[in-house]
């Protein structure tokens, strides 16, 4: 489909340089479009004005992460996030405990 200005579309324009952040909540929106297949990657990018590459990067990160939402429990990285939370605790607290320490030594 070729446009007025010479077949580019807005995502080449270069008024387009400027990199667009796009909410998580629209990628996954988009992402799902594509699969249910009643448009093509190429029609979606047209309508939503998005770059083919970076709606194909989408749906890539859409399908390789969508086994995710059937986890159950904590994953691995929640786990470790426990852990260091749990560390940084314990930490502070033997902090605390020395600078009471430190400050009753310097009174005697």
């Amino acid at each position: 489909m070729r446009h007025r200005d010479g077949g580019r579309s807005e995502y080449n324009s270069p008024k387009s340089k400027q990199k667009k952040n796009y909410s998580s909540t629209f990628k996954a929106q988009v992402a799902m479009e594509l699969l249910r297949g009643a448009k093509t990657l190429n029609e979606l990018a047209e309508q939503y004005q998005i770059a083919p590459a970076t709606l194909s990067a989408w749906h890539r990160v859409f399908q390789e992460r969508a086994q995710t939402v059937f986890q159950q429990g904590p994953t691995a990285q929640d786990k470790e996030i426990t852990r260091q939370n749990a560390e940084i605790e314990a930490l502070q607290k033997k902090v605390g405990q020395l600078t009471i320490e430190c400050d009753w030594l310097k009174k005697i």
